[in-house]
């Protein structure tokens, strides 16, 4: 069955948290904060080639060399890169996990691969890597995506290609200097064939970005840097799509997603104001994350270990 976007950002958290639950700790938050837009993005506005069926993720290949004839990118994920398809380049790796559950969801991945997570020899990176499914350019989250994403679209530009990039990033890549340079390149050369998606969750590792360091307001700054930037609410997938079709003649165009990072698993909000990673630190909290993935399964499940609390 065709799933729906909001099936698909559904699919992403519960399986996110699956894998959180079974390895006492992962990047959740950033499932939560980022499902409506990864859904949005590859069910409705990119415009992707086909993988024909699910891939498996294959053994890391060795890093690339002209003198590594195996070495390939997660690209592939993201179907073949002909002149008429999109591209997407995918900024903040710790996101990882919620692309790979993304692609799952929409049928580019085979799940299984996901048992291949971490694991030595395997390219499932849990801070994904240019060779990691669904990405292909070394990324950091360190602003380095960006730039290779603008190389990309000019180089797109001058061949006269029809396919747009598209960049998903993090807002705390905006604290850092490389993005700005990558913004002044992007308006200098007029690059109107990107697209660029922000997870604006307003937190950060050490904790809230105004705490840390404050970028707001990041909408002017980005429109005096010569960008069509917008603001909109990053669960509302209507209100993404809409976005997405402004028109940014001579401009990038830059979509602030302002989201929630326990949009949809209410129980994460007790880590504020550190949603960065989570550690699961005893059964009782276990158990706690268990009756939130029961909740969120589209059917009883029978998720073994919970306890239920007296009266349920």
């Amino acid at each position: 069955m065709d799933k729906t976007t909001a099936q698909i950002a559904a699919g992403i958290r519960r399986r996110v948290l699956e894998h959180t639950l079974k390895n006492n700790g992962g990047y959740l938050s950033q499932a939560c904060s980022s499902a409506e837009t990864l859904a949005v993005l590859y069910k409705e506005i990119m415009h992707l080639g086909s993988t024909g069926a699910p891939i498996m993720p294959r053994a890391f290949p060795g890093v690339p060399s002209p003198f590594n004839p195996d070495y390939f990118t997660g690209g592939e994920f993201n179907g073949p890169h002909t002149s008429e398809y999109d591209r997407f380049i995918f900024s903040p790796a710790h996101y990882a996990l919620a692309v790979y559950a993304c692609l799952i969801e929409t049928g580019r991945m085979d799940e299984k691969g996901l048992e291949h997570f971490n694991v030595d020899g395997f390219s499932v990176e849990m801070i994904g890597a240019e060779h990691s499914p669904g990405m292909e350019v070394t990324n950091g989250s360190l602003g380095q995506a960006l730039s290779q994403a603008a190389g990309i679209a000019y180089a797109r530009k001058l061949k006269k290609e029809a396919g747009k990039v598209w960049v998903y990033m993090s807002d705390g890549e905006f604290q850092i200097g490389q993005t700005w340079e990558a913004f002044q390149f992007m308006a200098h050369h007029k690059l109107d064939n990107m697209g660029v998606f922000v997870d604006v969750n307003c937190h950060q590792c050490e904790g809230r970005m105004v705490d840390v360091m404050n970028i707001e307001p990041l909408d002017a700054r980005l429109n005096a840097f010569g960008a069509e930037a917008l603001k909109v609410y990053g669960h509302d997938i209507k209100g993404l799509l809409q976005a997405a079709s402004t028109p940014h003649i001579g401009k990038p165009l830059v979509v602030l997603c302002a989201t929630n990072p326990f949009e949809g698993i209410p129980l994460l909000k007790q880590n504020a104001p550190k949603y960065h990673y989570v550690r699961i630190k005893n059964e009782q909290e276990k158990n706690l994350y268990r009756l939130e993935l029961e909740r969120m399964s589209p059917r009883t499940l029978n998720i073994p270990g919970i306890i239920r609390p007296a009266g349920n």
